[in-house]
């Protein structure tokens, strides 16, 4: 009895090498080793070593004051994260990462993959989605992401030591400035604006959730903003539905819209504090959103709520938003059971405002030019307007702005430039990987919330993928369907076998639809979140719609 009362001089488990604590700290050096910065933490050690180590991950879990059981689990969720154990060879300095993704699959990255051939020193790994669908073939040497890639451009890339993430032109605070922005954010401040009045104006416009669930914002203002203070707030920037480019796409061009906005969005509801969650693929984002962070915080003429930005590890299930919570607070991030909702029991603990960076990037404009602007933008009898990502084979895959209730075929036309030469329309993915897949006879359907539900499919995030009489709807599925087994977190039965057994299935020559059919059910009912939920979607409607491609 009397050595139970003895108290364990250090926590159980590996030894703390001193070399490793002494590096430890030195990268940590003032920053706070609170629980919620541990993968902050993971970033610094995984940037500056190449990897983690089994000693560096010991040397953080002393250091932060939790069992290296919960770093370690921590640190082998999340795919950026290589984990090296005592006795294991670290990998090369340098990764190559080809996205396999369903455009970038379209584009030929089965091939790329096969032929890149860099030798013992560079790693060259398949990799999901890495948001650059309009450039496909996509290839990540480091973190320079090259577009239209060739075995050729990506040798170049690797014999130049070329690794970095290339610097776009975008719209900086100064010009932001001078272009009459944060006028709206300091008239708020000043009493110029009122919270009922602004929130008002985004409930008239119909401006509704742009991440993919389509939830209206004006009623999701109003309520968080019923719940007890503090409450916080949430920006979801982990895009990682393939086909999804749109949020990219904004932030490399004009951050202070989307930064604004959610300030905007903060002050109506009556935020204490601001975390911004960015996908760890978006190097280039994250360059310029602390630049221009920096800059607001030291230049800005009016109180900011603090903002933090935080960093994802390669993890999908992470757009999906109270994962993302869990992720930043530090935890893997596996889907909460609901309710309770975020908006009531969310980030810490707290009610929290959850946004897409999209939704919030809009808050300005439409106030400034009114809600009947934005409201009278649609086609078909829809509102508003949509941020298509669009790739695949048409002669302009690029984010398109127009009218929320276009068709498909409209937007080929119009907007895209038309099929690639020699190409015909043959289907299409009208709300990316989960969206399901639609033919072409189907081509007349009004794009937006609520209007695909009825042929078992539905818009999401707008990202839409255009496949021609060169494709198999059947081959695009199986590309999806690997894509939600690869990315399921495992923590629910009916996602982690369901998607699995899903691709066994798919690929045989011939399908077991009702078996297939069954499973499906199965999954849609039991799954904790939208992943197992949504994932047979592409494989119902293949059934469905293209049942010539796998009876």
């Amino acid at each position: 009895m009397k050595g139970k009362d003895k108290v364990r001089p250090y926590p159980k488990g590996r030894p703390v090498n001193a070399k490793a604590l002494e590096e430890v700290r030195a990268l940590l050096g003032d920053e706070p080793r609170r629980r919620d910065l541990l993968i902050e933490h993971l970033h610094k050690i995984g940037d500056r070593y190449g990897h983690l180590s089994a000693a560096h991950l010991a040397a953080l879990a002393q250091e932060m004051s939790l069992s290296q059981t919960e770093v370690y689990e921590v640190a082998t969720f999340y795919h950026h994260f290589d984990v090296v154990k005592e006795g294991e060879t670290p990998p090369p300095a340098l990764t190559v990462r080809v996205c396999d993704s369903i455009a970038c699959e379209l584009a030929g990255s089965e091939a790329l993959l096969k032929n890149l051939s860099l030798g013992k020193d560079v790693r060259v790994l398949h990799a999901p989605c890495v948001g650059r669908c309009e450039v496909a073939p996509c290839v990540v040497v480091g973190q320079n992401a090259i577009g239209n890639a060739t075995v050729e451009a990506v040798r170049k890339a690797v014999s130049s030591h070329a690794i970095s993430c290339e610097k776009t032109k975008y719209i900086d605070f100064t010009a932001y400035k001078k272009q009459g922005g944060y006028k709206l954010i300091a008239d708020c401040l000043a009493g110029k604006q009122t919270r009922d009045g602004i929130t008002k104006i985004m409930e008239d416009s119909g401006l509704r959730g742009l991440g993919g669930a389509g939830f209206p914002i004006g009623r999701k203002w109003k309520s968080v903003a019923a719940e007890p203070e503090p409450r916080l707030m949430a920006v979801n920037i982990d895009e990682g539905e393939p086909g999804t480019f749109k949020d990219r796409w904004y932030l490399e061009r004009d951050p202070h819209r989307f930064l604004e906005g959610m300030l905007v969005a903060a002050w109506c509801v009556g935020i204490s504090e601001i975390y911004i969650y960015l996908r760890d693929e978006y190097a280039g984002c994250r360059a310029i959103l602390e630049k221009e962070l920096s800059k607001l915080k030291k230049q800005s003429s009016f109180p900011l709520p603090p903002i933090h930005l935080r960093r994802g590890a390669g993890a999908y299930i992470c757009g999906e938003e109270s994962a993302m919570i869990e992720s930043i607070e530090g935890k893997r991030g596996m889907p909460r059971l609901r309710p309770p909702y975020v908006a009531q029991v969310g980030l810490f603990g707290r009610p929290t405002l959850e946004h897409n960076m999209e939704s919030v990037h809009w808050v300005r404009e439409i106030v400034e030019k009114g809600a009947a602007w934005f409201a009278g933008q649609g086609r078909n009898g829809r509102k508003g307007l949509r941020s298509f990502s669009v790739s695949g084979r048409v002669k302009k895959p690029a984010v398109h702005l127009a009218p929320a209730g276009i068709t498909v075929k409209e937007l080929i036309d119009e907007y895209c430039g038309g099929m690639l030469d020699g190409h015909e329309f043959y289907g299409y993915l009208p709300g990316g990987a989960s969206g399901g897949i639609l033919p072409a006879s189907k081509g007349d359907i009004p794009l937006d919330f609520d209007t695909l539900q009825p042929y078992g499919c539905f818009i999401g995030s707008a990202a839409v993928v255009i496949l021609s009489n060169k494709d198999k709807a059947a081959k695009a599925a199986r590309n999806l369907m690997k894509f939600f087994h690869e990315e399921s977190c495992g923590q629910c039965t009916p996602c982690r076998v369901g998607t699995a057994k899903a691709l066994a299935l798919m690929q045989k020559g011939k399908w077991d639809q009702p078996l297939l059919g069954e499973l499906s059910q199965a999954m849609m009912d039991a799954s904790i979140c939208g992943l197992g939920q949504a994932a047979p979607n592409p494989a119902l409607t293949v059934m469905k719609y293209f049942p010539q491609e796998v009876g």
